[in-house]
């Protein structure tokens, strides 16, 4: 048992045996050690002021996302190298991300610049090339940048990007990654006492004996909501379990009929797949969160939170994923959409978490189309999410799975659409009413901040209609608004 967080900041080896479980890594790095370059903003992972880039091994490669500092947990940076804004000068040499902003005048007030350069290095240093537009966009969609405009700072990216790297992070991989190596003593890592801590078990085993010993304890993955119950919320988290460390729940396997994907799968990591899956899916993966995000962020975790507005639990229930779950050794599957009971309520036992989530791939007889519907294009929270599964024979549809977001308390299917639906003929729109009018009999939405109850209403019965429209046939050009880089400059 280890008890102190080991990693690696700006090159030197650290190590924090004595700090709050719920302590946050930007008030580590800006209170305990003074690396005032990285910058609070909005303190819920939206605005990026505050990126930081995290590199870990995978599979004997160091590799560097971008991650908000706001809301990722101090512990959660065991056994990563940590690199902030502070260290990327060398020497009086400015990395080329910056020597490009200050180049293009990418930079006016300066707060949000710091979180920018970062989500610039990470791309800098890790994307193939060459880099276009589009991947640049991706890069900074969780960067707000309030006075200067993008457009320079695309520049300033379009010109660093444009040839490999050849900086001095990249010729100090190889010793970065050896000594993350050696800080990887597969202990279990434990900082506390029974009464507050914040624990990392090494294995299936030791995740285990903790759920059962502390039921109490809040299970942490990629802290993309905890985070936010943390700095917005003000909850006084006393005992934190972080899964991070228990390599089992990090993998993604696929048998030639399912994807697997483990509680921990991050969904940067899900993202090629689950597009190679369906391009509908991939498109999905693009809008979910930010790249910090979606660094961050795993499947188990939106699955496990239960979030009425979560992006991927309709998409998952339409495939027909089964979930299993795991208590001291023992596991147990269900269907996906039969885990969520009521808003926040999960059928979860005392001791039980998420182990993975199988996704059955797509037959040769079944169609798949999934929409996200919210206010602004880029890092928003759905107003209404809909993803569509039918079962065809020939031009008949056989059997359909429906599942929205945003519609109710929890994620959930729509039975009467589904059970309407069976018969009807992709040759004709009038035998698609039945199913349109049951969603009605499905759904009583309510209005919030983000839609009324009369939107999502509609919103829901006009991508079911979408959804089969395409599937018939139609064109969809006519049927999808183009992309912000389709569309002609302004």
């Amino acid at each position: 048992m280890r008890r102190a967080v080991r990693f690696r900041l700006n090159g030197e080896r650290v190590e924090c045996a004595d700090f709050a479980p719920r302590r946050t890594l930007l008030d580590y790095l800006r209170e305990t050690r003074r690396l005032l370059g990285t910058k609070e903003g909005c303190g819920e992972g939206d605005c990026g002021a505050c990126t930081v880039a995290v590199g870990r091994l995978r599979e004997g490669r160091l590799v560097y996302e971008p991650v908000n500092a706001c809301i990722a947990l101090l512990g959660q940076m065991d056994g990563a190298d940590l690199v902030t804004v502070d260290a990327l000068a060398r020497d009086g040499a400015l990395h080329p991300v910056q020597e490009a902003m200050v180049a293009r005048h990418g930079s006016q007030c300066g707060f949000c610049t710091p979180g920018i350069v970062m989500s610039l290095f990470t791309l800098h240093e890790e994307a193939p090339r060459p880099v276009g537009r589009r991947m640049v966009e991706d890069a900074l969609a969780g960067n707000l940048c309030r006075c200067t405009g993008y457009r320079p700072i695309v520049d300033a990216a379009l010109e660093a990007c444009a040839e490999p790297s050849h900086t001095a992070f990249a010729q100090e991989r190889p010793a970065r990654a050896a000594a993350l190596a050696e800080l990887d003593d597969g202990d279990d890592l434990f900082v506390g006492d029974e009464a507050r801590f914040f624990a990392a078990p090494a294995s299936l085993e030791a995740l285990d004996a903790l759920c059962l010993r502390h039921p109490d304890a809040t299970l942490l993955a990629g802290a993309t909501d905890v985070g936010l119950w943390i700095t917005k919320a003000l909850m006084d988290i006393e005992k934190i379990v972080w899964l991070g460390r228990v390599r089992e729940l990090d993998v993604i396997e696929d048998d030639g009929e399912a994807l697997t994907f483990g509680a921990m799968a991050s969904h940067a990591r899900a993202y090629a797949p689950l597009e190679a899956m369906h391009p509908d899916l991939g498109e999905l993966m693009r809008r979910f969160g930010s790249v910090q995000v979606r660094a961050s962020g795993t499947v188990g975790g939106n699955v496990a939170n239960g979030s009425p507005i979560g992006d991927l639990p309709p998409a998952l229930i339409a495939l027909g994923a089964q979930l299993r779950l795991r208590r001291e050794g023992e596991t147990r599957d269900l269907p996906l959409e039969d885990f969520f009971i009521a808003y926040r309520k999960q059928d979860r036992r005392e001791g039980e978490y998420v182990a993975n989530l199988r996704v059955p791939r797509l037959g040769p007889d079944e169609a798949f189309r999934c929409f996200k519907v919210t206010k602004r294009f880029d890092e928003d929270i759905s107003s209404v999410m809909g993803a569509f599964r039918f079962d065809l024979d020939g031009r008949r549809v056989a059997g359909a799975r429906i599942a929205y977001g945003g519609m109710a308390g929890v994620p959930a299917r729509a039975r009467a659409a589904e059970a309407a639906l069976i018969g009807a003929s992709l040759d004709d729109p009038a035998s698609w009413e039945r199913a349109l009018a049951a969603l009605a009999q499905d759904f009583t939405p309510m209005s919030d901040h983000r839609a009324s109850a009369d939107y999502r209403a509609l919103v829901a019965r006009n991508l079911l209609f979408k959804a089969l429209l395409e599937i018939a046939g139609g064109d969809a050009s006519q049927t999808r608004l183009p992309t912000p880089l389709e569309r002609p400059a302004i």
